[in-house]
């Protein structure tokens, strides 16, 4: 049986107050009962309007975090609060952290701290879990929607082995099934796209830059300094409680600046908690991936494990991945990066 390997996991509170106390304290003991190493930050429960702090209180806990020697730097929730403080967060102090061995982990609003380093850095982060979200779930019965349950009991086990890869410097990618539509058709794909095409629907994409997150948050930034001029990428996305019209509209939005066309890859995560309502008359969200599909000369891969759900992989923003494709099967693959 392998034994469980001990790292010191800091816990900060940058974005949203933590509302669930009961979620926060799980979240500590299961990593605890991990056999990890938690340091909370001083201001990790603290709460300000709908925030964990004031703007000066949240940052003072990033930096922290960077200053912690923490094997992770890992957010309590999220929320919003990121995207107006960006301008006070000491990004080459972040980007040193990093250098020195400690990884950043979040997840939604988490993606403009991540969008932002990397513009101003370059630096890897992770996209992950969040602490109550990820590892505080559990404490009722779940809720039952006819015979199934909806909130899980415990802390979903593939999230748990991936966050265990990754802590431990042995996660090197990351593979899912894609939903049945075809990620892409070769006849659409224009000359000199770098993209390998086999026969039978393999394809293949070299040495791409992986970066992406929450398609709110970052749209958000469009246009701004915090905002990395990336090409040649591979874009990943998700949301949570976003009608499929407003992801198409934020959608559009980056389309019409130039971001998605001038990717490698577009692939989309989970987009859940929405309601569709009767004026829709069959607009739904594959009715979005399906005019994605129809504007951009790119592949647009769907299912990605990773948003607000419990299960959920650990991606490398910023760092060079490969992809591949074979039918609805797709791996992306970034090998060994140095922790």
């Amino acid at each position: 049986m392998k034994q469980p390997v001990s790292k010191h996991i800091y816990i900060y509170s940058p974005s949203g107050a933590v509302r669930d106390k009961a979620a926060f304290r799980r979240g500590v003991a299961r990593l605890k009962k991990l056999g990890h190493e938690v340091e909370i930050d001083e201001a990790a429960l603290s709460t300000w309007m709908r925030f964990a702090g004031e703007d000066a209180t949240r940052l003072a806990a990033i930096h922290r975090a960077a200053a912690s020697g923490a094997d992770v730097a890992l957010i309590s929730r999220g929320g919003y609060g990121l995207t107006r403080i960006l301008d006070g967060i000491h990004f080459k102090q972040v980007a040193k952290a990093i250098e020195k061995g400690t990884q950043f982990v979040g997840i939604s609003d988490f993606t403009a701290f991540q969008t932002a380093l990397l513009a101003r850095t370059g630096s890897v982060s992770w996209a992950g879990p969040a602490l109550c979200e990820g590892f505080g779930v559990g404490g009722r019965q779940g809720n039952i929607v006819g015979a199934k349950t909806v909130e899980p009991l415990v802390p979903d086990d593939i999230m748990e082995a991936c966050f265990d890869d990754f802590i431990n410097g042995q996660g090197e990618g990351a593979g899912w099934r894609q939903n049945r539509e075809p990620a892409i058709s070769a006849t659409k794909l224009i000359a000199g796209s770098a993209i390998n095409i086999c026969a039978n629907g393999i394809f293949s994409i070299k040495d791409a830059t992986l970066w992406g997150g929450n398609l709110s948050v970052l749209s958000a930034l469009l246009g701004s300094e915090y905002f990395p001029a990336i090409k040649s990428g591979i874009l990943f996305l998700e949301d949570v409680g976003e009608h499929p019209y407003r992801i198409e509209r934020m959608l559009t939005q980056l389309l019409n600046a130039g971001v998605l066309g001038c990717q490698k890859a577009v692939v989309l995560g989970q987009f859940t908690q929405y309601k569709l309502v009767a004026h829709d008359r069959g607009y739904k969200f594959q009715t979005v991936v399906d005019w994605l599909r129809s504007q951009i000369n790119v592949p647009v891969l769907t299912n990605l494990p990773y948003g607000h759900v419990p299960t959920k992989v650990m991606l490398p923003v910023g760092a060079k991945v490969d992809l591949m494709v074979e039918g609805r099967d797709a791996l992306l693959f970034w090998g060994h990066i140095n922790h």
